[in-house]
């Protein structure tokens, strides 16, 4: 169990972190992104369900059946790769994007060198041809601290919208 000022440091370190990591998808600098991952990082957007009597759309038990996305970290250096050839239709010309970080706060679990950081987000993509879209939800992300660095373990993104456009590239 972390002390309180032990505990709003790393908070802020944390923070710190998951800023610098919107700023590199921001710049488009995809290669550096995928390094905040450990080598067997998961990256997954569930399906939200809306159920009867429950607002969250999340299960109990935190796994969902249906993913957007379930990537893990090799999925994620092609996913990089292909767009840096230009034939990633959906990205000519490249978006301009936004990500706004906020609330992030660390579950009681978290320790010096193992975080579950919790924070609500908010993308904005606009591209030349098409029309301006924003995302808006929350993250759980479990980082883990190797070499000294934090790197992303596990990223789960829940969007509070259930109407998605056809194509989702690297937003999150």
């Amino acid at each position: 169990m972390l002390d309180t000022a032990r505990r709003y440091e790393l908070e802020q370190e944390i923070a710190r972190f998951l800023f610098r990591e919107a700023w590199l998808l921001d710049e488009w600098r995809l290669h550096e992104w995928v390094a905040l991952f450990t080598d067997e990082a998961r990256y997954r957007m569930p399906v939200r369900e809306l159920v009867q009597g429950s607002d969250t759309g999340v299960p109990a038990d935190g796994e969902f059946a249906v993913r957007i996305f379930d990537d893990d970290k090799a999925f994620l250096e092609m996913r990089a790769r292909r767009l840096d050839t230009g034939l990633a239709h959906a990205e000519q010309p490249r978006s301009r994007t936004r990500h706004l970080i906020t609330n992030v706060w660390l579950d009681d679990s978290s320790t010096v060198d193992q975080v579950v950081a919790h924070s609500n987000f908010i993308v904005y993509q606009a591209n030349r041809d098409r029309a301006e879209d924003f995302y808006v939800g929350r993250r759980e992300d479990r980082l883990r601290k190797i070499d000294g660095e934090w790197k992303i373990a596990r990223r789960t993104i829940v969007l509070d919208q259930t109407v998605l456009p056809r194509t989702l590239t690297l937003l999150f």
